[in-house]
């Protein structure tokens, strides 16, 4: 098993690893895991329209990433929270960037309604899983005519 490597960005992040004692990023074998990226600046300031901080969040993401030697291509597992509900803009905001930033791909998603987040101003959080390389093994089926032909089987 790989040792973890921990990443922390400069401005917000150090703030965090300062004042909260915890990391950006962990990255393990080829597995980044990201710790929740809300959508402040360096100074933790929260934007007041909604779809600001959505997508002041993303970038706070695609920073955690390149810091930790991946990209949003990589991204394969989203988890987003959410202050207020789900009303429409919200998930068209995150559509919009999901397709801006991962125009390959469609990721996996769980979204979750909750009371409040670790800023008292912030409404979205987002984490992700990267895996920053993979290889994927097909095995081969045995060939076998039709009918099915049992004896196909027994050969494996």
């Amino acid at each position: 098993m790989s040792k973890p490597e921990f990443f922390v960005v400069p401005g917000a992040g150090d703030i965090f690893r300062k004042e909260l004692h915890f990391s950006s990023a962990v990255k393990i074998g080829d597995r980044i895991e990201t710790s929740g990226q809300g959508g402040w600046n360096d100074s933790l300031q929260i934007p007041e329209n909604i779809e600001d901080e959505i997508a002041a969040a993303f970038r706070n993401v695609e920073l955690v990433l390149r810091t930790a030697g991946a990209t949003w291509a990589h991204v394969v597992h989203v988890n987003t929270y959410h202050v207020g509900g789900f009303p429409p803009i919200v998930n068209e905001t995150i559509v919009k960037l999901y397709r801006q930033y991962m125009p390959n791909h469609a990721p996996i998603w769980t979204q979750v309604g909750i009371e409040e987040l670790g800023l008292p101003t912030m409404r979205f959080e987002i984490r992700v899983t990267a895996i920053v390389q993979w290889s994927i093994r097909v095995p081969m089926a045995p060939t076998c005519t039709l009918p099915f032909d049992r004896r196909a089987l027994q050969s494996l």
